[in-house]
């Protein structure tokens, strides 16, 4: 079984270190907000979903230990811009009499509408479907179970036997690291590739569908997740593969019209520079370290959410959704 990705525990905020896996399953904790700033910011928490919990357990952490709340608040949202769950759960804890009772509450509701949500996405694969993923979307990217792997996932509790290409997803390497991992531990067959590789496996005739998971969805249906994904969509569209989004209502901004209004985080380019400890670009070369690109909704065959599946005309879908 895989742990909670996060979860309150004696005053700290206690996660799945996700920057050890897959060599080692360890916790991290953080007693400040400083310290979970700093576990956020490094990807020892990574995933809309489950950056939604830490920016309210952070408002809880901030009450607890006298930190002002908008302080914190302020610093918890600058952690990591394009995420929209991230300010969500800030702003639910800091309306709530109770923050950390609100903060329990987001992480028990996650697992529950990533249940939901996966069970609505299994109905679209058909038996035995050869899914490509990009990045990770599945339990360690949220509280627990999944988005796009909760897809899969839940197709795989229901017998369906589907079968998975795991894109590496340069720089970090979320889908290699983490996306394996959890598949492994799920008894869901998997297979690594290069992210290069998808064009031709989709030439052959070895994919069915692709699903990826989202970091914010714009009220028109564009999408931003991790950058490749634009690019796989682009891909599917040109071999007439469906290309379906995972992601929770929470994740829809009503207020952003569209992809162009999405602020796209721009990480250090070491990052990309370097495998572990080994630096591979020369030095004094510049290098581009975008985290997320955006999908446009007219290559979104479907967003699955954990209410319901919305296909396109997206806009009148995606504000129905939230104001269910």
């Amino acid at each position: 079984m895989i742990p909670p990705t996060i979860e309150w525990r004696q005053g700290k905020v206690r996660m799945i270190d996700q920057r050890r896996l897959p060599e080692s399953l360890v916790f991290v904790e953080a007693a400040t907000v400083d310290e979970l700033c700093e576990a956020i910011r490094s990807l020892a928490i990574r995933g809309a979903p489950a950056l939604g919990a830490a920016g309210a357990f952070g408002v809880a952490l901030a009450a607890a230990t006298g930190v002002p709340l908008p302080e914190a608040a302020a610093r918890l949202r600058a952690t990591r811009p394009t995420a929209v769950n991230l300010a969500w759960g800030v702003d639910r804890a800091l309306a709530a009499s109770d923050p950390l009772a609100s903060a329990q509450a987001i992480a028990r509701d996650d697992v529950e509408r990533n249940r939901r949500l996966g069970a609505h996405g299994a109905a679209l694969l058909a038996d035995q479907a050869r899914v490509l993923t990009h990045c990770n979307a599945g339990a360690l990217a949220c509280v627990g179970y999944g988005t796009a792997l909760g897809v899969i996932r839940a197709a795989h509790e229901a017998g369906r036997r589907p079968s998975v290409w795991a894109g590496e997803t340069r720089p970090v390497l979320q889908g290699a690291r983490l996306t394996a991992w959890e598949l492994q531990q799920l008894g869901i067959p998997v297979t690594v590739v290069p992210d290069a590789r998808a064009a031709s496996l989709m030439a052959a005739g070895q994919i069915d569908c692709v699903i990826v998971g989202a970091d914010r969805v714009a009220a028109n249906g564009d999408v931003a997740n991790k950058v490749g994904s634009y690019g796989l969509a682009v891909l599917a569209a040109h071999h007439g593969l469906p290309f379906y989004v995972a992601a929770p209502v929470a994740t829809v901004d009503l207020g952003c019209p569209d992809g162009a209004g999405i602020p796209i985080e721009q990480r250090d380019p070491e990052e990309a520079a370097t495998i572990g400890d080994r630096r591979i670009v020369p030095r004094g070369v510049a290098v581009d370290n975008q985290a997320f690109d955006v999908t446009p909704a007219s290559l979104v065959t479907a967003i699955i959410t954990e209410d319901g599946v919305v296909r396109p005309p997206y806009l009148p879908g995606l504000a129905q959704l939230t104001r269910s």
